[in-house]
């Protein structure tokens, strides 16, 4: 485990953040709390097993900003955020069943299952023993769980890198309409999507590092800035300016 640190998050999400990396690969604990002037949260192409005051939830990976509805200040949320292709493989089912949707994780998993999860969490009491409960009950999930489909990893690690869709679909000896079924079931995006949103991500932790903008949409792979705007206001539902100041 390493040493718990205040980060910027997940795209959009403000202060009061935590996070620190898992013993699971491709995976990291968080918790946070939520405020008055709490952000939306971005899309990143993750999925995410989440405790929250004591209801055990399930985040499906997102195409747009996703701002919780009637959550008072001060609530809770401990989580484990799975990277792009590893969710389904611990929640058991393909994460375009889950795109833009947050659900009861008693709706994928059995009752009894839930149950005993639920009470472990509740004795946990401290976020910190929390999220390392919700981490050894994924990592029991990827135990018994099929192994991934090899190619997911270098589908996603192609498209981060602004690969076109069809040398990547090539370079995994899949057609594009293979490798569209693949993307969906994996990520939850069809290979376009996941592409723009992996772009969003990097030009985010660019920006947040204090690079200038049309850097960041060079460096991020964009056509020029005015190409990095539109895209973020897309995906974002707000300016680059608004995502990243203080609040």
């Amino acid at each position: 485990m390493g040493q718990e640190r205040d980060t910027g998050g997940p795209p959009g999400v403000s202060g009061g953040y935590r996070e620190r990396p898992s013993g699971l690969a491709d995976a990291v604990l968080w918790t946070t709390t939520t405020t008055a002037s709490a952000r939306p949260v971005l899309p990143d192409g993750c999925m995410d097993l989440i405790w929250s005051e004591g209801r055990l939830l399930v985040a499906g990976p997102d195409t747009g900003p996703y701002r919780p509805e009637g959550v008072p200040p001060g609530t809770r949320y401990v989580g484990v955020r799975f990277a792009p292709g590893l969710g389904p493989c611990v929640l058991g089912l393909p994460a375009r069943e889950l795109r833009d949707r947050r659900v009861p994780l008693a709706d994928l998993w059995p009752a009894g299952a839930v149950g005993e999860l639920a009470g472990r969490a509740a004795a946990a009491e401290e976020p910190g023993a929390i999220a390392r409960v919700l981490e050894e009950a994924a990592a029991a999930r990827l135990s018994e769980a099929s192994a991934p489909d090899g190619r997911t990893a270098a589908v996603a690690t192609a498209l981060a890198r602004g690969r076109p869709v069809a040398e990547v679909a090539r370079a995994v000896a899949l057609s594009e309409r293979q490798l569209h079924r693949l993307s969906l079931d994996a990520f939850g995006y069809g290979p376009k999507t996941l592409t723009r949103v992996l772009r969003l991500v990097r030009a985010l932790d660019l920006a947040r590092r204090g690079t200038p903008y049309a850097e960041v949409a060079l460096r991020a792979g964009y056509a020029d800035q005015a190409h990095l705007a539109r895209e973020v206001k897309s995906l974002a539902g707000a300016p680059m300016g608004v995502l990243l100041a203080p609040g």
